[in-house]
């Protein structure tokens, strides 16, 4: 019934319906690519680190292009920014099809070129979906069916990818991967509403990238619960590099190849696609709420990629995976949607920038940790001690909020007490 009522705004609006079916689909080809290159790097090199680095270059690289992305969302078409960009993926994307055992650098290049491009796309998705909804019961909807389709496509499109790699070959996937972009470029052109609110003169000026950026973290600094928001992300980002190493479990461990790296990337989809719609309800407009189950999510992740790495099979694995990543969907969905109502229009499109960069450092920092320990100790053991990490900042994150939590309850019970004086 709960899952119904979420549909309800893609029934409803067919604006958000079509940037939620581009959205789905780029990640589908988003993964299917990730399946077939992690397999052809560890067949090619037989190397940890360079498995790792595969996942490094699906979201370092963005860190670098964060400047240009936040103020281009905030200052041009944004629209036409998803479209143009969609396009010059797909371009890159062709790259794939020229890689090969001797040349397995131009996939790598071919990568890095996509994901400095989604340093425009992914905050571009995130800043226009408030202006696509109609109300705030309509942007949380819509949260909600985002964060939850994220894990949903990152389930489908890791399992059919590792499937569809080892049935038609890695060619055909890279093949299928291309087709994504320009999918999802045609459907973005077909959307009618603005995608931001009409601008001033003055948020029209000239590109400024590091003093746009610097006027976001200004403004980010002058709240202490958007930079709560901001941390959130970043303390799940310390275990992210747990996921750069799923492949080599699969493969090394498990002994189920493309395959079973398919299957434990589909585990974590699916965990992903399931919190948004178990948490959401449980937080609505309560913000310390939302701040504390980020906490306690990351506390779960920890403990569950313990788990992962002791698991004596892979599905054991799959199911500890599938619940870490149900507090990782609920917590990233949160957050977002915590700095989408807190944050103006005018500038949501650096700070999500922002928030996506700061993350994706520290993630791919947390990868080339886990590449490098990969090759010094067994993988079980580098997964478990990168895991572990996100358990710590978690701990941080829960007492360094705490006042932040008891101040904006203290503001909330005064809104209530305020109102029912009114009626």
């Amino acid at each position: 019934m709960k899952r119904k009522k979420h549909l309800n705004v893609l029934l409803a609006n067919k604006d958000v319906r079509r940037l939620f079916v581009a959205d789905n689909i780029s990640i589908i080809g988003d993964y299917f690519s990730y399946v077939a290159l992690a397999g052809m790097v560890k067949e090619v090199t037989d190397s940890n680190f360079l498995v790792a680095l595969v996942y490094v270059a699906f979201t370092l690289p963005s860190f670098f292009t964060t400047p240009f992305g936040g103020p281009t969302v905030d200052k041009f078409d944004r629209k036409k920014i998803i479209v143009f960009i969609s396009l010059a993926q797909a371009l890159c994307a062709v790259g794939f099809l020229f890689a090969s055992n001797s040349r397995i650098w131009i996939a790598f290049a071919a990568q890095i070129g996509i994901t400095c491009l989604s340093s425009f796309i992914m905050p571009a998705f995130g800043a226009a979906l408030p202006n696509l909804t109609r109300s705030d019961d309509e942007l949380r909807q819509a949260n909600a069916l985002f964060g939850s389709s994220w894990g949903a496509m990152v389930f489908i499109g890791a399992a059919a990818g590792g499937f569809f790699s080892q049935a038609f070959g890695r060619t055909a996937t890279f093949t299928a991967d291309i087709a994504t972009f320009l999918v999802c470029a045609g459907l973005v052109s077909l959307i009618k509403t603005p995608m931001q609110q009409q601008r001033t003169t003055e948020h029209r000026s000239r590109m400024r990238p590091f003093a746009d950026m610097k006027e976001a973290i200004h403004y980010a600094k002058s709240d202490h619960t958007i930079l709560a928001l901001l941390s959130s992300k970043t303390m799940f980002a310390f275990g992210a590099g747990t996921v750069s190493q799923l492949s080599v479990l699969a493969i090394d461990v498990f002994n189920k190849g493309d395959g079973g790296s398919g299957m434990l990337l589909a585990a974590r989809g699916f965990g992903a696609s399931i919190g948004p719609f178990l948490i959401m309800r449980f937080v609505r407009n309560n913000m310390p709420r939302l701040l504390k189950v980020c906490g306690t999510a990351g506390i779960a992740y920890a403990v569950l990629y313990v788990a992962t790495a002791a698991s004596p099979n892979i599905w054991i694995a799959c199911l500890c995976v599938m619940g870490a990543h149900l507090g990782g969907g609920a917590q990233w969905t949160l957050s977002t949607y915590g700095l989408q109502v807190r944050v103006p229009d005018h500038i949501l499109g650096r700070v999500l920038a922002g928030d996506m960069a700061i993350a994706i450092l520290v993630m791919g920092t947390s990868s080339f940790a886990a590449g490098i320990l990969g090759e010094l100790l067994p993988i079980r053991i580098a997964i478990a001690v990168i895991g572990a990490t996100s358990g710590v900042t978690a701990i941080v994150f829960l007492l360094a909020t705490m006042g932040i939590r008891k101040r904006l309850r203290s503001e909330m019970q005064q809104q209530s007490d305020s109102t029912r004086a009114y009626l």
